[in-house]
């Protein structure tokens, strides 16, 4: 099984989140709780799902990274398209992903 994290969007702006071992979203991917297990995964869903209801994300998912040299990358092209940032400039201040990786 991959390494999987819940990822969605902050509902306030549209920002790409990912939530993080504490509980919050996060704006940053390298912060996110990664799960290993069958279990976590299931917890995963579970938060993300009580999330959307309380209006704080939309478009949650469980999406599939690896480790790379001690980055946490997505599988997925989309996926490291929303952590990276747009391919356009978006909100000041928006680092995404680019900015762990050097």
């Amino acid at each position: 099984m991959a390494d999987k994290v819940l990822t969605a969007n902050r509902l306030s702006d549209g920002i790409s989140v990912w939530l993080d071992a504490a509980g919050t979203w996060n704006e940053h991917l390298q912060a996110a709780f990664v799960a290993r297990h069958k279990e976590a995964v299931e917890a995963l869903e579970a938060t993300g799902k009580q999330a959307f209801a309380d209006n704080k994300v939309v478009d949650v998912n469980v999406v599939d990274v690896e480790e790379v040299d001690g980055v946490l990358r997505p599988l997925r092209m989309r996926e490291r398209i929303r952590a990276q940032g747009p391919t356009i400039a978006y909100a000041a201040g928006y680092v995404g992903l680019a900015a762990t990786a050097a």
